[in-house]
């Protein structure tokens, strides 16, 4: 499972945050949910750093290193040989 792996490139700055959801309503992987009409960073190791967030933040409160995560994932699942480790984007 994806949570293995925690180390991605995903930056969330909750300051800059205005609230229109489209980090929730695009992240295959519910890395971000809603409290107080903001979003919120709950599950940063299911990133898989697709750049869906990123490229749909009106705000620029997201960064991500989009596509490094899937290939240091399975590099990592290589090197361990933890077969739970899998890609989510293929």
């Amino acid at each position: 499972m994806l949570n293995s792996y925690t180390h991605n490139t995903l930056k969330y700055d909750p300051e800059r945050c205005n609230g229109c959801k489209m980090c929730w309503a695009v992240c295959p992987h519910a890395v971000f949910e809603l409290r107080n009409r903001k979003a919120r960073l709950v599950r940063r190791q299911a990133c898989m750093e697709c750049g869906a967030c990123e490229r749909n933040c009106p705000t620029r409160a997201i960064t991500v290193d989009s596509g490094v995560g899937c290939a240091s994932l399975m590099i990592y699942a290589a090197l361990t040989g933890k077969k739970e480790a899998a890609c989510a984007c293929s």
